[in-house]
């Protein structure tokens, strides 16, 4: 399955969670399928989404749901550690995994030769997920009614859609995130 076609079909099941998305292409591909001001878009700062989105998990009662990529992960491998020691009930780790560095030229990353599912169940993560990228439904929900933190591993084809690049500074992304979560009023004090 295309990296696009899995974000599609994951997006298409979420409501109203706070999602923080991978620098790059992928964010680009969830602005493109479906833009939201829950959304947060990474422009920068490689290997950092599951730290980011740690943070925001820590800080309010909505679901948080980040897609990560195996190349950012592996990148920041230290964060799975931290997730799982916070234990914040809320978070949902997706590791788009196509076996490279799909913004930066498709390198190949060492997730050819490590499972990064058996890697999350070493740290400790009790709710894991893996689908091969084959199936035709992910059926997300039952992650979705997971309590957290949940592992969510799926294998996804190398390559990048086109689509454009998001019409929005870093900043007005940041803004307008931050004002929908001030707007709902969820953190947690």
């Amino acid at each position: 399955m295309e990296r696009i076609d899995t974000i599609r079909k994951i997006s298409e099941e979420l409501t109203n969670e706070l999602v923080v998305c991978n620098i790059g292409f992928p964010s680009r591909e969830l602005h493109h399928l479906k833009d939201s001001s829950t959304h947060f878009y990474m422009l920068g700062s490689m290997g950092l989404a599951s730290s980011i989105g740690l943070g925001i998990a820590m800080s309010t009662s909505r679901k948080v749901v980040i897609f990560d990529g195996d190349g950012s992960i592996l990148m920041n491998l230290g964060s799975l550690v931290t997730i799982f020691n916070q234990n914040p009930d809320n978070l949902i780790l997706i590791v788009l995994d196509n076996e490279c560095y799909g913004s930066t030229g498709s390198q190949c990353s060492y997730a050819s030769t490590v499972n990064l599912g058996n890697v999350a169940k070493a740290v400790g993560f009790k709710n894991n997920f893996f689908f091969d990228g084959y199936e035709k439904e992910l059926k997300f929900k039952e992650v979705l009614n997971t309590c957290g933190p949940v592992f969510v591993h799926i294998k996804v084809k190398p390559g990048n859609a086109n689509v454009p690049v998001i019409p929005l500074e870093a900043l007005d992304i940041r803004d307008r995130f931050m004002d929908e979560i001030k707007k709902i009023g969820t953190f947690v004090k």
